[in-house]
């Protein structure tokens, strides 16, 4: 492998890492992990830690929590709502160890991509299934889960074996993030604008009623 083929890998192993942890952070270290223990890939050096036995423990089971939790309508949204404050971070300090023993500057930059990456996927996939939540169809939140894993999955295996065909993906995924994002905000307020007004009225109906007041009714 030549010095640019080397590049190429290590960028798309560093954003790999970051966008993906915004969708599914504990499958993401648990693909890693178990590659890394198979000999399926060499980890940089600040990375062989995700290889630890505990640690794939600990990510396994995580997994299998997110994967129930993960499909219950409501439950995922609360998850995600959590996991803001973990998935980013840890997106960040998984891009920094990507790019091994490097100056600072490297790594700092490495870390800021890498979060901003994982706040992108974050949001699209938190966003998106505050909507999907508002469907009447039970079956598309198990739908969306599932393709989620499956394109972390799919989106780390062609980080490491296809980086520049990965990296046009990725390009195309922020593309169309930023086309999306206003979209699913407008949609996420007027979701939370009619629950607001809904729990408004029955908070007002039982205020009224201890009141000894029925509410007017039309005949």
């Amino acid at each position: 492998m030549d010095q640019l083929e080397q590049i190429t890998a290590l960028i798309a192993l560093t954003m790999g890492v970051g966008w993906a942890s915004g969708i599914n952070l504990y499958a993401t270290i648990l693909m890693l992990g178990l590659m890394s223990n198979m000999g399926n890939l060499e980890l940089p050096v600040e990375l062989e830690i995700i290889a630890d036995p505990m640690v794939l423990m600990a990510a396994g089971f995580m997994y299998c929590v997110e994967f129930f939790a993960d499909k219950i309508p409501g439950v995922d949204t609360g998850w995600d709502a959590l996991h803001t404050f973990i998935r980013i971070p840890a997106g960040a300090a998984l891009a920094a160890g990507a790019v091994g023993d490097m100056n600072g500057a490297v790594v700092l930059a490495a870390a800021l991509v890498g979060g901003s990456l994982s706040a992108t996927s974050h949001a699209l996939k938190a966003g998106g299934r505050v909507m999907i939540n508002t469907s009447p169809e039970p079956v598309t939140n198990w739908t969306a889960s599932v393709s989620e894993d499956l394109v972390v999955f799919g989106g780390l295996w062609a980080a490491l074996n296809y980086p520049i065909a990965f990296l046009i993906g990725l390009v195309l995924f922020v593309a169309l993030v930023i086309w999306l994002l206003p979209k699913i905000w407008r949609g996420v307020k007027k979701v939370f604008a009619f629950l607001a007004g809904l729990f408004g009225h029955k908070s007002e109906d039982i205020k009224i009623n201890e009141g000894g007041v029925l509410p007017h009714r039309k005949p």
